[in-house]
């Protein structure tokens, strides 16, 4: 790698990071950590403000922990879906019910039971955007049944986390094992040491700061499922995503099915570019990414070589204010993009 085209990495990576610091600077971040790999080698990784604030003050360093929430999806639920679908244990086309027959058990002809595992995937189901689950019981057996024998309202296709849930399921019936006994993947974890973990937020209901512990109220409830409670660093985020850049971190049939399209903004688990996406304005068109509602994100440009991450925990202390996220991270994507 000739030294100039490492400083025009450092550069880029320079200019991508100015908006993260313009961010925490005006408080509407409490902290985060940005990081960027290419396909020749370059890597970079910077962390600026605080891990926590209340009810103590933390630093953030580059190797914090962070609650990934949505990115779980995608890291975790994603290949694990597609892996059986490349050694033909589950067929992506089949409903659900080839793995959980007691999906809407009592009724036939429900629509839940003809939902495919395709259609989980890229969140083309009737299934409702939000649906505060940990409201009906904090015990998560009698929530699992609540989750499969209820007569779900319909509509259009919207993303909701039901889709990956049932998919999370499906892992369980699979394997024998509950989520949270399954091997996370190098450097992941579905829980982190609090002292060493990126706080979220002050929970209503279960009355404490919650660090190194699932935000996802619904996935908490459930103790554990296959939508949210991933926790990783952005090391190995950018671990991960340099497995899929060079072909060796999923099969070769996996990682084509993350990037082929099953609508106009979505592949199999992942987005992909649209106007007004998450990754900017200057994204190839083989880019897949997506976020966490914690504030983290994970881009891949597999035309251009380069992924990028940005973790924050714009949560901290509340969700209930307007931390920018939307903009910072199509703006640390124009950087990171722009030539």
């Amino acid at each position: 790698m000739a030294a100039a085209e490492n400083l025009e990495f450092a550069q880029r990576f320079d200019r991508a990071f100015v908006p993260v610091d313009a961010a925490v600077a005006a408080g509407r971040i409490p902290g985060g950590v940005l990081g960027i790999i290419d396909r020749d080698g370059n890597k970079m990784v910077r962390a600026i403000g605080s891990a926590q604030r209340i009810p103590v003050t933390r630093q953030m360093f580059a190797d914090t922990w962070f609650d990934l929430a949505s990115l779980t999806k995608v890291i975790f639920t994603t290949p694990r879906i597609l892996a059986l679908a490349e050694a033909g244990t589950i067929d992506l086309d089949a409903p659900l019910i080839s793995l959980l027959p007691d999906l809407r058990q009592y009724d036939a002809a429900a629509w839940e039971r003809k939902v495919t595992f395709r259609q989980c995937l890229g969140h083309q189901t009737p299934f409702p955007a939000v649906e505060p689950l940990y409201t009906y019981s904090r015990d998560h057996d009698l929530l699992r049944a609540f989750v499969l024998q209820r007569e779900w309202r319909a509509g259009p296709p919207v993303y909701s986390d039901i889709n990956f849930i049932l998919l999370g399921f499906a892992l369980e019936r699979l394997t024998g094992q509950t989520i949270r006994d399954m091997d996370a993947g190098p450097g992941f974890a579905f829980s982190a040491p609090p002292d060493q973990a990126a706080a979220t937020e002050d929970c209503t209901w279960r009355h404490r700061v919650l660090s190194g512990e699932v935000h996802d109220d619904n996935c908490s409830a459930l103790q554990g499922a296959g939508h949210a409670g991933l926790f990783g660093t952005a090391g190995s985020i950018l671990d991960f995503a340099e497995g899929l850049l060079a072909g060796t971190g999923a099969a070769e049939g996996s990682i084509t099915l993350m990037r082929t399209p099953l609508s106009a903004t979505r592949t199999h688990g992942w987005e992909r570019p649209y106007g007004g996406w998450s990754g900017g304005n200057f994204c190839s068109p083989g880019t897949i990414g997506h976020t966490g509602f914690t504030g983290t994100g994970l881009w891949i440009d597999f035309d251009q070589g380069r992924a990028w991450t940005l973790l924050t925990n714009r949560i901290h202390p509340t969700r209930h204010f307007d931390s920018g996220i939307v903009a910072l991270r199509q703006t640390v994507g124009d950087f990171v993009n722009r030539a």
